[in-house]
């Protein structure tokens, strides 16, 4: 059985969906925007700042279940415009370490709230259960 969860540290959405979910060794976060926690509006109209806030959300989300960037396993990156590739790259890039997750990056139509750059992944879980 999948176990889902959603997080306290970041904005408490009342769209049906859970922050997290493990199920049978791996994880799979939900899309993470650059949204600030306390209103879930976007933390600026720029891409870098977006980008930024949305790692240091995905990270929170990895750390309070007990998980970091290292147990990536593949992430996927949408973005609204390809002009902005080099700004993001940078930044994602920031935030990892080798060996680097697969990674495949999307442009989108939209995304949510105006969003210009989402991400979500799948990520190995230390053991089933051991995440909370």
């Amino acid at each position: 059985m999948p176990n889902h969860y959603f997080s306290t540290r970041l904005y408490q959405s009342l769209a049906p969906f859970s922050h997290f979910v493990e199920h049978a060794g791996s994880g799979f976060t939900a899309g993470i925007i650059g949204q600030r926690r306390d209103d879930g509006l976007l933390v600026s109209n720029d891409v870098a700042e977006q980008c930024e806030a949305m790692m240091d959300n995905l990270k929170t989300l990895l750390e309070e279940l007990g998980l970091g960037f290292s147990d990536l396993v593949r992430t996927t990156i949408y973005l609204t415009d390809y002009k902005d590739f080099e700004v993001i790259n940078a930044v994602y890039a920031s935030h990892m370490t080798e060996p680097f997750p697969v990674r495949t990056t999307i442009q989108a139509a939209a995304l949510p709230l105006g969003a210009k750059v989402q991400i979500d992944t799948v990520v190995a879980l230390r053991k089933t259960g051991e995440t909370r």
